[in-house]
């Protein structure tokens, strides 16, 4: 897998599935992968006013040539009440994204999340700047 460029200072990366080059025309790569995270940051942690993207909790972003979307994401904690229902949330908000075929969200603890992964907007957002 080769690494596309990111478009944001976040952590997560996006990706593409074939050994060196995707499928997918480059300006339809950016496009595709800015409304990702563009949908990706109209979810919101109950706990932490501000966005999922914002506060690092998505790990990774595979956008395969068939254009179906594998995210890999992980929680504030593995206790966390909305565990359940996160990865759901995640899935409709990237699924309105036009150009895609379908979105697999799986969960992950390792590397386990800590606050050194939110953005700087996040952080001020937050007060912890």
């Amino acid at each position: 897998m080769s690494d596309a460029p990111e478009t944001d200072t976040n952590a997560a990366a996006t990706e593409t599935s074939a050994a060196g080059q995707s499928a997918i025309p480059r300006e339809e790569l950016a496009r595709l992968s800015d409304d990702i995270i563009a949908a990706l940051k109209t979810v919101y942690d109950p706990e932490i006013p501000s966005d999922i993207y914002e506060i690092g909790l998505i790990y990774k972003i595979d956008i395969e040539d068939d254009r179906m979307v594998k995210i890999e994401m992980t929680l504030t904690a593995p206790g966390c009440p909305v565990a359940g229902e996160m990865p759901g949330w995640v899935e409709n908000a990237v699924s309105t994204v036009e150009g895609i075929s379908g979105v697999e969200v799986s969960m992950t603890f390792d590397p386990p999340w800590t606050p050194d992964r939110m953005s700087e907007e996040a952080q001020v957002a937050l007060g912890w700047y």
